[in-house]
């Protein structure tokens, strides 16, 4: 008997042909050799077998022969003395041959001349190298996402570098998660042997250190108010000297000045209103001048963002002043590669400091701290943590400084002895809602 596999678009030529060369024999289609069972024609990827002859196959059918698709589904596996090899109709490594083509196999009884032709189905034979006798299904590689895809074809297909590179990021992962893991380990001992109410009071704690680190030295065994926090840490000999030029204007201003200034609103409510209570000693005059210009300056520099410029408060500051701002109230960034300087909400709150100790120092330690707040645009009680953290005693008042008379209005005090820092309002909330 001789065995021929024909594609279906010249099935007819090539049995005329083969009826030709073999006296004329006579075929006839019979289809499948069992029902819904073609016959396997087999092709092994690895090379050519010695001896094809001992090779035994076993088919495995698709039990789910409802399914349109699935009952069709078959594996089929042989195995050597050395290999075992796998072959099957579906999945991604089935050869597209079957798809485009149908193969038939020819039985040629020589002695009668008859041709049985039977359906025939091409498998691909591999060798099997892993104990995965069926290959991952499509739907698990769909299931995939974006990133895992391209990582399976940089593992498949990519350089060196992108190899290096995936392989980096691998270990990463790695090891973020095992940090992961011991931190929350860690937290959960840290709670059960502490307990919530205390990591609560820990928190508020830290929170009032952090705003702590931004203020000027405090010096609590001071014996009078002004010698609590010092002017000279809030302006150096050097930087009070400097301000006396830009300060000639305000220490000179006259009632149209300065209605002509709260028109324009070139400086802020809390420089405006004191402006009208400069007093009539020169030097007296001159000081606080200086003092308000500088707290001007101040308030100006916290509403800025992003310091592009060198001298970002004009031409008329003095350059040991603009010095001073950009050193000691901005903080670093990297953008684009470039470095800038940024008015942060941590070097906010180390300005706010500064101006209340400032306006303490303008009137004989006790400012309304209301004004500060509206002029610096912040919350009331950030400026009260702030203000909190500064040992300034909060109270009540009435009216005042362009507001409503019948708004309440929080006034600061820095008085002796200084009273014991508590946790910010904010924190305490929380606490009370946990």
């Amino acid at each position: 008997m001789s065995l021929l596999t024909l594609p279906e678009a010249v099935a007819t030529r090539s049995l005329a042909l083969t009826a030709l060369v073999m006296a004329a024999a006579t075929w006839r289609y019979r289809g499948d050799l069992e029902a819904e069972r073609p016959a396997a024609l087999v092709r092994f990827a690895n090379g050519r077998l010695r001896s094809p002859e001992s090779l035994r196959f076993t088919v495995y059918r698709s039990r789910d022969t409802a399914h349109p698709r699935k009952r069709h589904r078959r594996i089929l596996v042989s195995e050597t003395e050395r290999l075992c090899y796998v072959g099957h109709n579906f999945g991604s490594g089935v050869m597209r041959c079957n798809s485009l083509c149908r193969y038939f196999v020819g039985v040629l009884d020589k002695d009668s001349g008859q041709m049985e032709v039977y359906n025939a189905e091409m498998f691909n034979m591999q060798p099997l190298l892993s104990d995965n006798l069926i290959p991952d299904d499509a739907k698990d590689y769909q299931k995939k996402s974006y990133r895992e895809k391209v990582d399976l074809c940089i593992e498949a297909f990519g350089t060196s570098k992108q190899k290096r590179a995936l392989s980096s990021r691998h270990m990463n992962a790695v090891g973020n998660d095992i940090v992961s893991t011991a931190v929350t380990k860690a937290a959960a001992n840290i709670i059960d042997s502490k307990g919530v109410t205390a990591l609560m009071q820990d928190v508020a704690q830290d929170d009032v250190q952090t705003i702590s680190a931004f203020l000027p030295p405090c010096h609590e065994d001071a014996d009078r108010p002004e010698h609590v926090y010092k002017f000279e840490d809030i302006l150096s000999p050097t930087e009070y000297e400097a301000l006396r030029v830009p300060a000639a204007a305000l220490a000179s201003a006259t009632a149209e000045d300065i209605t002509k200034k709260a028109e324009e609103r070139s400086h802020c409510s809390f420089v405006l209103e004191e402006l009208k209570f400069l007093p009539a000693d020169e030097k007296s005059r001159d000081h606080k001048a200086r003092c308000l210009w500088f707290l001007d300056t101040l308030i100006k520099f916290s509403h800025l963002k992003v310091i592009k410029k060198k001298h970002p408060m004009g031409p008329e500051c003095p350059h040991i002043i603009s010095r001073k701002l950009m050193k000691n109230f901005t903080s670093l960034t990297y953008n684009n590669g470039s470095v800038q300087n940024l008015v942060s909400a941590s070097m906010k709150a180390k300005i706010t400091a500064y101006v209340i100790l400032l306006a303490l120092h303008i009137n004989n330690f006790q400012t309304d701290l209301t004004v500060l707040q509206n002029d610096m645009k912040l919350q009331e009680s950030r400026i009260l943590d702030i203000a909190k953290a500064l040992r300034l005693k909060i109270s009540k008042a009435k009216g005042g400084l362009g507001l409503e008379n019948d708004q309440n209005h929080k006034l600061g005090t820095l008085s002796l002895p200084l009273p014991m820092q508590k946790a910010p309002a904010g924190q305490r909330k929380r606490k009370k809602i946990n």
